[in-house]
């Protein structure tokens, strides 16, 4: 596994170790889950397919549309 090093002004480096802190997390673990999840820039591999492809949910179906409304001609 990589080692990546980064330098913060102290103030965010602060901020940054509460909000691990408060995740149950070391901060290289809490970094190391945020590069994860913003480095995820598609959809799971078969997403579509589990979610429409599923027995529990009703297919989806377009509904009657009716007919168009009579307008009046423009001069």
């Amino acid at each position: 596994m990589a080692q990546l090093h980064c330098y913060l002004p102290d103030d965010q480096a602060e901020s940054f170790r509460r909000r691990a802190e408060r995740a149950n997390m070391s901060v290289s673990r809490y970094l190391a889950e945020l590069a994860r999840k913003d480095m995820q820039s598609s959809w799971p591999e078969n997403y579509f397919e589990q979610l429409f492809e599923r027995d529990d949910i009703a297919p989806i179906e377009r509904g009657a549309q009716g007919d168009f409304g009579v307008r009046t001609r423009i001069k």
